[in-house]
């Protein structure tokens, strides 16, 4: 990809399985590049799943060579044991893209589905739909996660825009 857009790597953190969404970001439009998950097995252990994460994300960005990482933030679940084992799988992915040079970029489902809907409430049906729209594709990418990285993905994308807007208009550095 030439200097004049954007390649995003968009992470839906999990350990069981881990979507991600590549996509372009050229001139106010997106394009999807690749999308899938990454899984592991209940059985293993909890290191060994890890490596997979970690291993997998690193050859995923060595083949699409993303130049920036939207990372959905964990949602704060009521089983703490489950929490703690995304937020390890988070941590992998994070350490993955930092150390292939990525700078990594944070958002809350919130933030995700407001920069998507306009509304921090909407469905996950909504932002499938939206998600499969935007990408100009004919049907939402499957599984839910990979639909779900590609939708950070896009909530970075829409928020760098922003900001290079304001940066343009107003001469400040926002990031």
């Amino acid at each position: 990809m030439n200097g004049s857009g954007l390649r995003i790597l968009g992470i839906d953190p999990g350990y069981a399985i881990l979507g991600y969404g590549v996509i372009d970001y050229i001139a106010n439009r997106y394009r999807l590049v690749d999308c899938g998950v990454i899984t592991t097995d209940k059985g293993t252990p909890m290191p060994e799943r890890l490596k997979t994460i970690y291993g997998g994300l690193t050859e995923l960005i060595g083949l699409c060579q993303p130049t920036v990482a939207a990372v959905e933030e964990l949602f704060f679940n009521s089983n703490a044991k489950t929490a703690i084992k995304v937020g390890e799988a988070r941590g992998a992915a994070i350490l993955a893209c930092a150390n292939c040079g990525l700078d990594v970029y944070e958002y809350t489902p919130l933030q995700i589905k407001q920069a998507l809907t306009g509304y921090g409430r909407a469905s996950k049906e909504q932002m499938q739909e939206l998600v499969r729209s935007l990408l100009g594709l004919e049907a939402a990418p499957k599984p839910d996660d990979a639909a779900d990285a590609a939708a950070a993905a896009i909530c970075h994308a829409n928020s760098s825009a922003s900001t290079s807007r304001i940066e343009r208009y107003t001469g400040l550095r926002l990031r």
